[in-house]
């Protein structure tokens, strides 16, 4: 099974009380999700870091910023 082709998680795009945007357990880089993707959206976590911020360490351990949207094909209209 290859990391690269199945990725790291795949999940839903939420937000919690504080701001954060997050899948499953995965914290997700802000400004990126802001820029490219929408609360509901389905994406897959290729890889993940341990997550740097001390404010948000306890809640989300592990970060990730290289995910993309899980049924990315285009949309024909």
């Amino acid at each position: 099974m290859s990391r690269a082709n199945k990725g790291v998680y795949t999940g839903i795009i939420e937000k919690d009380e504080k701001g954060n945007y997050f899948c499953g357990e995965y914290l997700l880089d802000y400004k990126y999700t802001e820029a490219k993707f929408k609360i509901g959206d389905e994406i897959t976590i290729k890889s993940v870091i341990e997550n740097p911020s001390d404010i948000s360490y306890g809640v989300y351990p592990k970060k990730s910023r290289d995910f993309f949207l899980a049924n990315d094909k285009p949309e024909y209209k």
